[in-house]
C-alpha cells in the first residue's frame, strides 16, 4: 500500500518496469495522481521491499505520474483543455467548503498537477478574497472567451471578478446557471489536470445545472461532525448519486479545535459524524480537517495554509485529503467519448 493514500500501485497506477540486471534492480512507477511530496517515502519503501526479496547491491526507483481524464456522464464530453473537473459540495452553509476548495487546490498544484479553480457561488463569491486577488479583472483576447486569473500557482475564475465586492446578485434561477455556463464554458483553461469547482451549498438550480450539462469526473461532499449538517451533506450526497455523477468520498471539517495558547485538541461538535457518514453511503472518508484560527487568519489574509504555513498540521492535514482524494479519482474507468465517431445522418 502506499503511504497516506490506502491503495496500492497497481490501483491507483502501474509498474512501468520491474527488473534485476548485473546486481542492480531497476523499478519505474507511474501513478496516475499527484504525489510530489510523497515520492521520496514511495522510493524508500519499494527499495526495502526489494532488498527483502532479491539480493542484489543496488536498487534504482523512479516515480513519475501521468494524470489521464477519467469518465464523466454519458452524455456529455469533456471540457477542453481540462482532464478532469471535480466539485467541491456542501448540503449546508458554513461548514468551511470554500476553504477547502482553495486549500485543495493550492495542495494538488504544489504535489505537481495543473490545476483550476472555478467559484460557482455566484450569490457569495469568496475565492478572489481567499487568493489575495480582489477586485482583480479577466482580460479577453478576442471580445468573446476570457482569460483566467492567476493567484498562487492557480487559474481561477469567479463572477467576483466582474462585478463589484458589495454588488448583490439579485438573480433568479436561470440567470445564475446561465452566469455559471458562461464562466465555465468562456473561460479559456489552459492544459488542466484538475479543475475544483467551489460549489454553493444546498441542492438548487446551480447544482442540477452542473450535473446535467457540466463533465464532471467526482465529487466531494464536505460536512461537519454535528448531526445537523450530516443530515444535509446525506441530501447532497444522494442528489450527486441520483445524476450519475460519482461521490469520491467525504471530508470531515472542524473535526476538532486546536486551542491557540495551550494546543489541547477538543471535538466541540461531537466526533465521527464523517466516517458514520461515509460508511452509511460506502464511500471513502478523505480527510478530517482541524478548526483552527490560523486557518481563518491565512485564508483571510489571501495566503491559505498550505501556503502561509507549509510544515503546520492544518496544510499536511490538506496535502493528504489532496492526495486521498486524486488517488481515488485515479481508481476510476478512464472517459472514453471523445475517441467515438460522429455519426452524421445525410438526405438521401
Amino acid at each position: 500500500m502506499l503511504p497516506e493514500v490506502g491503495h496500492s500501485v497497481a490501483t491507483v497506477g502501474k509498474v512501468l518496469k520491474a527488473g534485476v540486471e548485473g546486481g542492480k534492480a531497476v523499478i519505474e512507477i507511474e501513478l496516475g495522481f499527484p504525489a510530489g511530496g510523497l515520492h521520496p517515502d514511495i522510493v524508500q519503501a519499494v527499495t526495502g521491499a526489494v532488498h527483502d526479496i532479491v539480493a542484489v547491491e543496488e536498487v534504482t526507483v523512479t516515480v513519475a505520474t501521468r494524470i489521464t481524464a477519467h469518465g464523466v456522464q454519458r452524455n456529455l464530453q469533456p471540457l477542453a483543455n481540462v482532464r478532469n473537473i471535480i466539485a467541491i459540495a456542501s448540503g449546508k452553509g458554513g461548514v468551511g467548503k470554500s476553504t477547502i476548495a482553495v486549500n485543495l487546490a493550492l495542495a494538488l498544484a504544489g504535489e505537481g498537477a495543473r490545476v483550476g479553480i472555478l467559484d460557482a457561488d455566484i450569490y457569495g463569491p469568496s475565492i478572489p478574497l481567499m487568493l489575495g486577488v480582489p477586485g482583480a479583472r479577466p482580460t479577453s483576447d478576442d471580445g468573446e472567451s476570457m482569460n483566467p486569473l492567476s493567484a498562487l500557482g492557480i487559474q481561477v475564475m469567479s463572477i467576483g471578478f466582474l462585478v463589484e465586492a458589495d454588488q448583490p446578485m439579485i438573480w433568479r434561477g436561470p440567470m445564475v446557471t446561465q452566469a455559471l455556463n458562461q464562466l465555465l464554458q468562456q473561460t479559456k483553461w489552459s492544459d488542466l489536470d484538475y479543475l475544483l469547482v467551489d460549489m454553493p451549498p444546498g441542492t438548487g438550480d446551480i447544482q442540477l445545472t452542473l450535473s446535467q450539462s457540466v463533465p464532471v469526473s467526482g465529487a466531494v461532499i464536505v460536512t461537519t461532525p454535528q448531526d445537523i449538517a450530516l443530515l444535509d451533506a446525506r441530501k447532497g450526497l444522494q442528489m450527486f448519486r441520483k445524476v450519475s455523477v460519482p461521490v469520491l468520498g467525504i471530508v470531515e471539517n472542524m473535526s476538532t479545535h486546536v486551542c491557540t495558547n495551550c494546543g489541547h485538541e477538543e471535538a466541540l461538535f461531537g466526533s465521527g459524524g464523517g466516517l458514520q457518514l461515509a460508511t452509511e453511503f460506502g464511500v471513502e472518508l478523505l480527510g478530517q480537517l482541524p478548526l483552527d484560527l490560523r486557518i481563518r487568519e491565512q485564508t483571510d489574509g489571501g495566503k491559505p495554509s498550505v501556503l502561509a504555513d507549509p510544515g503546520a498540521p492544518p496544510a499536511s492535514a490538506y496535502r493528504a485529503t489532496a492526495r486521498r482524494l486524486t488517488a481515488r479519482l485515479a481508481l476510476q474507468g478512464k472517459d472514453y467519448s471523445s475517441r467515438f465517431p460522429k455519426i452524421v445522418v445525410e438526405n438521401l
